[in-house]
């Protein structure tokens, strides 16, 4: 008879298994079939894996298995396909993914269909009529993922290209690095954007010659239209958030989700969720520690509750390299836009207030995770870093250094010397490498960009993380791109900082898993640990690695529970995505003000 490779088979009585059975746990499950990579160096490959109550009870042969196997016991036939551990996500947004899944989608190929601004014209006017309902009764179009970089005309869309789809209604579009942004005439003049309107700290509104706001708008001057816009989705609109991030980041193969800059109330939008069955992975939220210290100090755990809990602080340093925000220790290589001579960036916050978070931190022994792209912001951080183990020595708190893009060869060897884990981005050398070669640090220091080999070199723990909303939570884009380095056009930045496909493996399953203290659990598949599982169309060690991205997630398993299948789903990685946006009406001003205190949480990403 031959067997659904994803249905599984519950053993009949007259299906013999060991006498002994008895005497040994019974598994609920047992999978074999098809390679399974363990992510384990002890025992790196197994025939077989038995699950009872949501736990790996047994590793091995199909003989070392079988006296797992009773009455009741199902049988998970992989027909072929690869299973490995359930991604853990380094690095992500799952609640900001949330509103990338239900907003137009303005990518560019091959996530999206935007080249110009024409196309990103069309592609907002074929949502809003989609959307036209709810357009009218919310009053907002908001359209994700727009890429300068990408576009044929290399410039940002302005409040004039964008009254050209709507003068009546606001529209509000985010760039794919999620820290800048562009508003029409009528998003402005909602949120009170004048040629009057100063600056505010940390953000820049972009001017025409006259001196009124050409509708681009970067960091916190951005934040500080789109928040206030997004609190339009009522009281329902954070919960449909983080469903909808939740069940994306479960698509590509992640059993375990970040929330990489949070709040108070996007945590308890969480818990609620969770305490309702309604989360499919695991999520670890880090609230940002300018704003929420009296909230992470009395909820900060390393264990769940209904798949949520608060793994430490977010620090934010600095902005976007691609979007030429990130704090630099020398000028832009040719940055395109009217910036002064010896253009390098600018920092977030101030030193004295890093040096502050850092030190509460180690203080009270909670983890730190921050955000440092360029490398003066970078420079930043291991200061503080080091004049606070000076002060408090050194917990085992593993801080973690978000992204590190432009890193120098010496601040690797700091990161090594201070313990702190590098959670690196290679994702980027496929989306942003040849901008990077060309316009952020020129052709010699792209090669160095997410320094993956140096890290290597140095015996050193890393994680590699997709930033969603930044990109899709890709899992096999993330893999392909520490691997190959590929970029859109076909160039290879950086050879010498490729990995292997084992090692790129492990920077997406055990290390990270290590990274948020979770290595007792999670990140391979051994006796004890949670049965959370990916199964793929391929084994990514033994295909050639040019293709590693054309690989798709099949299944994915948490605590023992298939939570996506592609074919009941209808769908491939390569299928459709959604894309509707869904707002809610009927908030009331506690629940407005609620949504814009957690939303305000939502920016600081790459």
């Amino acid at each position: 008879m031959s067997r659904h490779w994803l249905a599984p088979l519950v053993v009949s009585a007259s299906v013999g298994f060991a006498p002994f059975a008895s005497a040994q746990e019974i598994a609920d499950t047992i999978y074999s079939g098809g390679p399974i990579l363990t992510i384990n160096h002890a025992a790196p490959t197994a025939e077989a894996v038995a699950v009872k109550d949501g736990t790996i009870i047994a590793v091995g042969s199909m003989d070392a298995i079988a006296p797992h196997r009773g009455e009741g016991t199902a049988e998970f036939d992989l027909a072929g396909r690869t299973m490995l551990p359930g991604f853990v996500d380094s690095h992500g947004h799952v609640v900001m993914g949330g509103i990338q899944a239900l907003s137009a989608n303005l990518l560019a190929p091959p996530d999206g269909e935007v080249t110009d601004i024409a196309s990103l014209q069309d592609t907002l006017r074929a949502w809003m009529e989609a959307n036209r309902a709810a357009v009218d009764e919310v009053g907002l179009i908001v359209g994700f993922g727009y890429d300068n970089a990408q576009l044929a005309e290399l410039r940002h869309p302005t409040r004039e290209d964008l009254d050209a789809v709507s003068e009546d209604v606001p529209i509000v579009i985010v760039h794919q690095s999620g820290h800048l942004g562009v508003a029409n005439s009528k998003a402005l003049e909602e949120a009170g954007v004048t040629a009057d309107t100063p600056n505010p700290p940390g953000g820049i509104i972009r001017r025409d010659a006259d001196g009124a706001p050409n509708g681009v708008l970067e960091e916190y001057a951005f934040f500080e239209v789109l928040i206030p816009l997004l609190g339009r989705v009522g009281p329902e609109g954070l919960s449909t958030f983080a469903r909808a991030g939740t069940e994306l980041w479960a698509r590509f193969g992640y059993t375990t989700a970040q929330e990489g800059r949070s709040s108070g109330p996007i945590v308890e939008t969480l818990k609620a969720l969770g305490a309702a069955g309604e989360l499919p992975v695991d999520v670890i939220a880090y609230p940002d520690v300018l704003e929420s210290r009296d909230y992470i100090e009395a909820n900060v755990s390393k264990d769940f509750q209904d798949r949520v809990r608060v793994g430490g602080c977010k620090l934010t340093i600095d902005g976007s390299p691609q979007g030429f925000t990130a704090l630099r220790d020398r000028p832009y290589y040719d940055p395109v836009g009217d910036y002064p001579p010896g253009y390098a960036g600018y920092s977030a916050i101030t030193m004295e207030e890093t040096q502050d978070a850092v030190n509460w931190c180690y203080e009270h022994g909670i983890q730190i995770i921050t955000h440092a792209n360029g490398e003066g912001a970078t420079d930043m951080l291991l200061a503080a870093i080091g004049a606070a183990q000076e002060k408090y020595g050194t917990p085992d708190i593993r801080p973690v250094l978000i992204h590190g893009q432009f890193l120098r060869e010496d601040q690797v060897d700091s990161l090594k010397r201070l313990g702190i884990f590098p959670s690196l981005f290679p994702m980027h050398t496929f989306y942003w490498g040849d901008w990077h070669r060309e316009h952020t640090v020129g052709p010699v220091n792209a090669d160095n960009i997410s320094p993956t080999g140096w890290v290597v070199t140095r015996d050193m723990k890393f994680g590699t993380h997709h930033d969603a909303p930044v990109a899709f939570p890709d899992s096999m884009r993330v893999l392909s791109a520490t691997v190959t380095r590929r970029t859109r056009s076909g160039d290879i930045l950086g050879p010498s900082q490729r990995v292997d496909v084992m090692t790129a493996l492990k920077a997406m399953t055990i290390w990270p898993a290590w990274q948020q203290f979770e290595e007792a659990r999670k990140g391979s598949i051994e006796t004890g640990k949670d049965a959370d599982f990916v199964i793929l169309s391929e084994d990514p060690t033994a295909i050639d690695p040019e293709t590693l991205a054309e690989i798709d997630v099949l299944v994915t398993v948490k605590d023992g529970a298939v939570v996506y299948d592609a074919k009941a789903d209808g769908e491939t990685r390569h299928g459709a995505l959604p894309h509707s946006f869904l707002p809610f009406a009927g908030e009331t001003p506690e629940s407005a003000e609620r949504m814009l205190h957690a939303l305000h949480a939502l920016g600081g990403r790459t």
